[in-house]
């Protein structure tokens, strides 16, 4: 199929008025105008969507280990526009974790039609700071230990893109140093000081995981993690960008500190995401979900209940230029959990995951391998 007057979000992070093919669910013929091809229009053409953090959507979370609600997360994240997704596991016990990714590899391996593909997972958990724990679960927290990553990661065949740890327990940076070799490594969930933070970097992280949130906050005397990433051009972070999480000022700052080259915007959502105000579960602890803010019993903000489509939205009317905004959703994310090659940008050969939008962002239509959903 062949598309025509369309602006393209291209590779060098800006929108080109082109054309382009689909030949066996990926992309030909970038930038090229067929007469006969379908027009758009004039609309927008940007990359499906890339979620790197994500729990869930649909009363389902990915930690639940079942194939049927992690299918629902992919259908569901698919129609907001969200093409590839990294779901996140959470702080539990190491069989309840091997338990979700068994569930994920085989969504991985069987992918649903019409719904997001699985291309990674987030194992955000169990090796956190008690003091930055969040909404993770206290009560099965441990001290880095790559022997037990290494377990989980070869019985899921690699499926872990991303794993999290405090770089300020004991082992940290010696866990840094092996698990590079696997995967990106990022700092998460931590009461770092800047030393600590800095040696993990020196020793291989290249990722901080929802920025701001679960760590403490710059001070001119302690930078802390925050300093320590912000400054070494090999870490990317992560931001929520619902609104609530992190306020518009500090979104703005966050693309200043770390650049856009380097933000990676996030849902984190939580099974509520999608759902109606209510009581929910999120690692074995009840979540309140009201007027779109989830918490837990004492007040605690939760993950969020909006998918990334939206964050990315609200990155825009916050006053992050739209083609920052779309390059930190798409190719930023896809390269953190080293999946550039098939997807994250309208290149020839990649696959066909776009989504047609208005200049104002606002969805027409989503196609996943060049079929429109």
């Amino acid at each position: 199929m062949d598309f025509k007057n369309a602006y393209l979000y291209t590779e060098e992070f800006q929108f080109v008025k082109g054309g382009f093919s689909v030949t066996d669910g990926r992309f030909a013929n970038v930038g090229e105008e067929k007469p006969d091809a379908v027009d758009l229009g004039g609309a927008w053409v940007i990359p499906g969507l890339i979620d790197v953090h994500n729990h869930g959507n649909s009363n389902a979370d990915f930690s639940d280990g079942d194939l049927e609600g992690d299918t629902r997360m992919a259908l569901y994240l698919a129609s907001q526009g969200v093409t590839s997704f990294a779901p996140a596991t959470m702080t539990l016990p190491y069989e309840t974790i091997a338990n979700a990714l068994k569930a994920g590899l085989e969504l991985h391996e069987h992918p649903v039609k019409g719904g997001a593909r699985l291309l990674g997972v987030q194992m955000e958990g169990p090796f956190f700071s008690e003091k930055k724990k969040g909404a993770q679960n206290g009560a099965y927290l441990r001290l880095p230990d790559f022997e037990a990553f290494k377990k989980l990661f070869d019985e899921s065949k690699g499926l872990i893109s991303i794993v999290d740890v405090a770089p300020e327990l004991d082992g940290a940076a010696d866990f840094v140093e092996k698990a590079k070799a696997l995967c990106t490594v990022s700092i998460a969930h931590t009461d770092s000081d800047y030393e600590h933070a800095y040696t993990a970097v020196q020793a291989g992280v290249t990722h901080l995981t929802h920025l701001f949130n679960a760590m403490p906050p710059i001070h001119h005397r302690k930078p802390g993690v925050i300093g320590a990433c912000s400054e070494d051009p090999r870490v990317s972070a992560e931001l929520i960008c619902d609104g609530i999480h992190v306020h518009p000022s500090s979104v703005r700052m966050a693309f200043k500190l770390f650049g856009a080259d380097r933000m990676v915007l996030i849902s984190d959502a939580l099974r509520c995401c999608g759902m109606p105000d209510g009581e929910y579960e999120l690692g074995g602890q009840q979540v309140f979900l009201k007027d779109h803010v989830a918490r837990l019993a004492d007040g605690t903000i939760a993950g969020s209940a909006t998918n990334l489509y939206d964050c990315m939205r609200n990155a825009v009317r916050f006053g992050i230029p739209a083609e920052d905004a779309v390059r930190a959703a798409t190719y930023n994310p896809a390269r953190q959990i080293h999946a550039l090659d098939r997807v994250g940008s309208i290149a020839n050969g990649k696959l066909a995951d776009f989504v047609v939008c208005t200049p104002e962002l606002e969805r027409l239509a989503v196609y996943l391998g060049g079929e429109k959903l």
